[in-house]
This record gives C-alpha cells, sequence and structure tokens, in this order.
C-alpha cells in the first residue's frame, strides 16, 4: 500500500480530532476531486514500519478519537488488504478508538466485504460535483451517505443503511431517522 500524507489532529473528517490516512489509488477519478494527486496507486510513498509507527504514536493520544481512511480510495484493489489488516490492528490495539472509512463505492456494493466489518463510520458514494453542498457534514455532495456501519450491519436489513447523522449540522438523528422511515415506505 502507499500512501500521501498521515494528518495529525484533524476535525474535518470524522467527528472529534482524528489521525487520517490519506492513501493512494483511486479508480472513481471524480470530477473535481479534492485530491486528485491521490488517484494514482503508484504514487505517493510506500506505507512502511516508520509509516505505521506516525500512525500509531499519534492514536496513543488520549485526545485523539480514532483514524479515518480517505484519499484516494480505501477500498481500491492496491490498498484493500493492506487497510484491512490495519484496521484490525487497530480495533485490537485501541478498542475505544472509532474507525471511519471514506470511499468512492456504494454501500449496497460492498457492505459484504470483510474489510468493513470493524469500521464504525462510512461515507459512501462518489464525489458528484452538480449536487455538491459546502454545508454538509463529512461528506461533500448530497448523493453521500455517512452510515452508521455497525448499526446497519446489525439491523435485520444490512443492505440498507442506517446513517450515522444528519446532513447538516444541527439535524437530530430523530430528523434522521424520519426521513429513513419516510424513505422505506
Amino acid at each position: 500500500m502507499r500512501y500521501h500524507n498521515i494528518t495529525k489532529d484533524d476535525m474535518n473528517n470524522g467527528d472529534g480530532l482524528r489521525v487520517v490516512l490519506w492513501v493512494a489509488g483511486c479508480r472513481h477519478c471524480c470530477k473535481e476531486c479534492q485530491n486528485p494527486i491521490t488517484w494514482d496507486p503508484d504514487g505517493g510513498l510506500l506505507f512502511d514500519d516508520e509509516a505505521k509507527k506516525e500512525l500509531f504514536d499519534n492514536l496513543e493520544k488520549p485526545y485523539i478519537s480514532g483514524i479515518t481512511f480517505s484519499g484516494g480510495d480505501p477500498l481500491h484493489i492496491a490498498n484493500e488488504l493492506d487497510v484491512r489488516e490495519l484496521i484490525n490492528e487497530i480495533k485490537e490495539k485501541y478498542p475505544k478508538k472509532t474507525i471511519w472509512l471514506y470511499t468512492g463505492d456504494s454501500w449496497e456494493d460492498i457492505y459484504e466485504s470483510p474489510t468493513i466489518k470493524k469500521v464504525d463510520v462510512l461515507v459512501d458514494g462518489e464525489f458528484h460535483i452538480e449536487e455538491r453542498d459546502v454545508t454538509l457534514m463529512w461528506k461533500g455532495s448530497k448523493n453521500q451517505r455517512v452510515i452508521d456501519v455497525q448499526a446497519t450491519l446489525s439491523s435485520d436489513n444490512p443492505s440498507v443503511p442506517i446513517l450515522h447523522c444528519g446532513d447538516h449540522y444541527g439535524d437530530s438523528i430523530d430528523n434522521v431517522q424520519r426521513c429513513q422511515n419516510a424513505e422505506s415506505r
């Protein structure tokens, strides 16, 4: 696996202060993507023991809520196995830290993937410039969803995602649940 950056004390890519691993490799190549430099799976740096130590040193900090995998796409074929191993190791070593993952894939196509079984929150869907909205929470375009992975996987129908939060700051979870109930009718 290759990566472009490890961001520390990040508050833009998930709840709380986080460490973000920006992986290399993405097949989606969304128009006006914020990180086109991360598309090439051969770009960036090799994720070696030194990079892993940097990541884990930051996860040791008590004020860090968890890690976010972004990029690029953590589920790109060049990344998925290494990301899965890293997720498993992080969950074992830091069970109270949350794991977020951004992917251009849709939930319906990946919910059975072993890589996401220990992810807490997944932001799915390609970025659509025509649906861009800078007021959205944790996502760039209206088609994307911020999914509570564990609640969804333990539900009666895991193919239907349960949202982690509303679209905008201040949206209550009650609002989200009302919207989901209306969509399922």
